[in-house]
């Protein structure tokens, strides 16, 4: 690092030599390690180093991070890079100015879906080297992202194999404007920071987006308020450190400082849009009020559509940072290909109707939000391409053999994504029971594994002889696979059955977690963190 750290001696504008430091600082960006914070282990092991070295390339390092760098890294390479001033080490031409930016105007470039949205900051240092910083903010990913984690494949339910994903629902707060404020000059809330780059061009690239909005239908280019601005990619920029293994563009870490310091450098004060709230009341009037339509009048079977509407605006407000009415070509390719097939048991009838429940629903979600007549024909084009492909998409578990009925009883709440982890964790469904300590047995097939007290009974014949504490353990990690909290639990798992280790063993050593965390969120988040990276058994 400090080998490129020399270019830093042959430049001489600032802007170029934060780019640099920015770049080494994204070179472990998003990793983690075990045990600890990669920005620590990594990022102030190399603040200690190049104050060691103390030549002139590592003073232009320590000059960079002391402005780039996290609190502690800027803190630390701010005292080492004094320390080697008065050693007499040269500092770079350029180390007045770096970090002396003003911010000038912050525009949006966005499309009408309300997908992404190209957010412009520009720059100058007191007039001089002025820049453009485009932040591309993503909000399909993000929702994605929101209501999932990553996942992995298991023997579930007599030896279909089935993929699954970790976490249960995102949150259902709404985050839907009016349809009458389509038109605002603030965007929306949530997102997630996908890319980033600078550009010298400025007058350049603002009149190609001022040209773009006046001659693409589906376009916008706006002004924003630099203080709004902060608040909205203060936050995408959280939602994206805060993922692990965010889809981000892969040179994406190389500006990551950068963008956070610009941002940074933006006026506080700024405002979050203050969202709607779709409760179940208001997502039943939207239902009812889209059955009644013109658009709706050729559904036949209005039982299925009810349903499969429920499911849209269920889609909008929990993974779509509550915006039920917004139609896209992405979002609907991605609420009929990704999400359904994952998450959702759909009847065979309800399976026939949600394509065309769907178009029906992009052409009055269009009308009411003004959607430009020429988005609502790509989104409907988007519809009937994916529906080709739905078929292929949604498998049905009847379709790997499993009875319906007992598939039934793992999902009394329709999610299809718990289905794996859920018998995982109560793999022993069907059978007779003789009930311990008591006279009689019981037919296992008539238990209810979402209760409690039928749980009990379906641990205690898997386990017989076991003790009463060890069936409390059992019952808690059942009870936690069950709901899938945290959704890291099942990840874990998954990891392990990857490696090798036998499911009798990864109950017993999940157990262990839970029980040494003593029941704090965060610690049990690390430990299992820990866990999913243990060596493979021999």
């Amino acid at each position: 690092m400090l080998r490129h750290a020399r270019e830093l001696l042959a430049v001489r504008s600032p802007l170029d030599a934060e780019l640099i430091v920015s770049e080494i600082l994204g070179s472990w960006w998003g990793r983690r390690v075990p045990g600890g914070d990669v920005e620590e282990i990594i990022g102030e092991a190399l603040v200690d180093h190049a104050a060691g070295v103390g030549t002139p390339a590592a003073l232009a390092l320590l000059t960079g991070m002391a402005y780039l760098g996290t609190p502690r890294q800027a803190a630390k390479a701010e005292r080492a890079a004094l320390a080697l001033m008065e050693r007499g080490v040269a500092r770079p031409g350029w180390a007045d100015r770096v970090g002396m930016v003003v911010p000038e105007e912050c525009h949006v470039s966005r499309d009408v879906y309300g997908d992404q949205d190209s957010i412009i900051c520009t720059y100058t240092y007191g007039g001089r080297d002025r820049h453009a910083l485009v932040v591309l903010v993503d909000r399909n990913r993000a929702g994605a992202v929101q209501g999932m984690a990553q996942g992995g494949v298991y023997g579930g339910v007599q030896g279909a194999v089935l993929h699954a994903g970790g976490g249960g629902p995102a949150p259902t707060r709404s985050l839907e404007p009016p349809a009458a404020a389509e038109g605002r000059t603030r965007p929306p809330a949530g997102g997630m920071v996908r890319d980033a780059w600078v550009s010298s061009q400025v007058d350049r690239l603002l009149d190609h987006c001022r040209r773009e909005g006046r001659s693409n239908p589906l376009m916008r280019f706006e002004q924003l308020d630099p203080r709004d601005t902060r608040a909205v990619l203060q936050r995408a920029l959280d939602f994206t450190d805060d993922t692990p293994d965010p889809p981000v563009n892969e040179k994406f870490g190389a500006y990551h400082a950068f963008v956070r310091a610009r941002v940074s450098s933006l006026p506080p004060g700024g405002r979050l849009p203050q969202p709607p709230v779709y409760g179940r009341d208001r997502r039943a009037e939207i239902a009812i009020r889209f059955l009644a339509s013109d658009e709706a009048e050729d559904l036949s079977d209005r039982s299925a559509a009810g349903r499969c509407v429920d499911r849209i605006i269920d889609y909008g407000c929990a993974h779509d940072f509550g915006r039920p009415l917004r139609v896209s070509p992405i979002k609907c390719e991605m609420f009929l290909l990704d999400w359904l097939p994952r998450k959702v048991l759909l009847s065979p009838t309800e399976q026939e109707a949600v394509p065309h429940v769907l178009a029906a629903w992009v052409r009055w979600a269009g009308r009411r939000t003004g959607l430009p007549e020429e988005g609502v024909r790509a989104t409907l084009d988007a519809v009937w391409d994916a529906t080709a492909k739905f078929a292929e998409a949604y498998r049905d578990p009847s379709a790997f053999g499993l009875d319906r009925d007992l598939v039934a009883r793992l999902l009394p709440d329709g999610e299809l994504e718990a289905l794996p982890r859920r018998a995982f964790a109560l793999p022993f469904l069907s059978g007779r029971h003789r009930l311990s300590g008591r006279h009689g047995s019981i037919d296992l097939a008539t238990l209810d594994p979402a209760d409690p007290a039928d749980r009990r009974i379906l641990l205690e014949f898997e386990h017989p002889g076991a003790t009463e504490a060890h069936l409390d353990a059992h019952e808690r990690l059942a009870g936690r696979l069950w709901n899938g909290d945290p959704p890291q639990l099942w990840e874990t798992a998954q990891a392990m059955l990857d490696v090798g280790f036998e499911r009798h063993e990864i109950l017993h050593r999940l157990m262990d977690v839970i029980d040494g965390c003593a029941g704090d969120p965060a610690e049990l988040r690390r430990a299992l963190g820990v866990l999913r990276h243990s060596a493979p058994p021999e």
